[in-house]
């Protein structure tokens, strides 16, 4: 234990020392760079939690360089897929920040389907995505930005998940974290009871919830309704003789992909109203996988498909990636409305004084 103690004083001894002659900011008292010393980790960004002591105002060219040395907070929400799915819309409403649509203008969707509009509204003022990335840009770090831009980049909705009555969070977390990381941004959850209570399975989802857009639906009818009006098709998983292989599908039209529950698949209300069924071709003694495997396995291949047909996944005109990219930055931390606001306020006593 001595040993112990003797070498993680010398190491913060050293990490100090190192602070002191790097640290851009020689006004800063020791007692802060005897928080970083005892606490290097954290220092480092390696599970760095809490707001950014430099995320407050605007970065100077000092504070820009000091906040390259910090990584990015782990990309997670305060909320769990549990407590999402569990709190109803309205916590679901406040995880998405531009303006929606919840429905194409005009009647059925023609086209390929993008729900957010130009928009986001500080309180008598409504500022465009370009105005948004320029009041929150100074506040990101670079690496982060990239980031952002190679998810959007990646991003499209032209295919999209629906899961209907999973009991099991954990299985609902990792086809969250698939659908996030293949570049689907859109997944829907069909549950006549939201106020049922499960696990915790934020480490199943690696925090996939914050960057998609989640949809909750009481039931099949009307999450169909509303996706055959944005032109998906829609294909359920099922396991019966008329079910085609998903490697005979085209998949690069606009589909909803539709999963069931863990023991019972599908409803029969699902069945009858999607456009039609598809199954994974199964090689061994079992006939069938776990629902979030099946569902990781089904968007792999659509977006497999997608781009050897088109040559690409990512599929959002120039206008829709920066709109998609304002609501990136707008869900990158709690704070950051906080900023725009601010932003908007000054914006709005600037034009009052023409």
């Amino acid at each position: 234990m001595r040993t112990s103690t003797l070498i993680a004083r010398s190491a913060s001894s050293s990490f100090r020392s190192a602070i002191r002659s790097k640290w851009p900011f020689p006004s800063l008292s020791p007692s802060f760079l005897a928080f970083t010393a005892s606490a290097p980790l954290r220092s480092l960004g390696l599970g760095l939690r809490g707001p950014n002591p430099f995320f407050c105002k605007p970065f100077s060219s000092q504070c820009s360089s000091a906040a390259e040395a910090v990584e990015d907070p782990a990309d997670s929400s305060d909320d769990t897929i549990e407590e999402l799915l569990t709190r109803g819309e309205d916590r679901i409403h406040q995880l998405m920040k531009m303006e929606r649509r919840s429905e194409p203008e005009g009647g059925s969707h023609r086209g390929r389907w993008f729900p957010y509009r130009d928009l986001f509204k500080s309180g008598n003022l409504a500022l465009g995505s370009r105005e948004v990335i320029a009041a929150l840009d100074p506040y990101i770090l670079d690496a982060r930005k990239e980031r952002i831009r190679r998810a959007v980049e990646n991003r499209s909705y032209s295919v999209c998940l629906v899961v209907e009555g999973l009991t099991d969070f954990g299985n609902v977390s990792a086809a969250f974290r698939s659908a996030d990381a293949l570049g689907i941004q859109s997944v829907h959850v069909i549950s006549k009871d939201s106020r049922k209570r499960y696990r915790d399975n934020r480490h199943v989802s690696m925090g996939a919830e914050k960057w998609l857009d989640i949809e909750l639906w009481n039931s099949p009818t009307d999450c169909f309704t509303a996706l055959k009006n944005r032109g998906y098709r829609i294909v359920a998983t099922h396991l019966g003789i008329h079910a085609a292989s998903i490697y005979e599908m085209d998949w690069s039209l606009p589909v909803a992909i539709v999963v069931g529950n863990e023991h019972m698949g599908i409803t029969e209300e699902a069945l009858q109203l999607s456009d039609m069924h598809c199954s994974i071709p199964m090689k061994g003694m079992v006939d069938s996988f776990n629902v979030s495997v099946a569902a990781g396995i089904l968007m792999h291949h659509a977006v497999c498909d997608r781009i050897s047909r088109l040559g690409c996944h990512g599929d959002l005109t120039s206008e829709e990636s920066q709109i998609l990219q304002a609501e990136f930055y707008l869900r990158h931390r709690e704070t950051t409305i906080g900023i725009v606001h601010e932003y908007a306020k000054r914006m709005e006593g600037l034009l009052g004084k023409q």
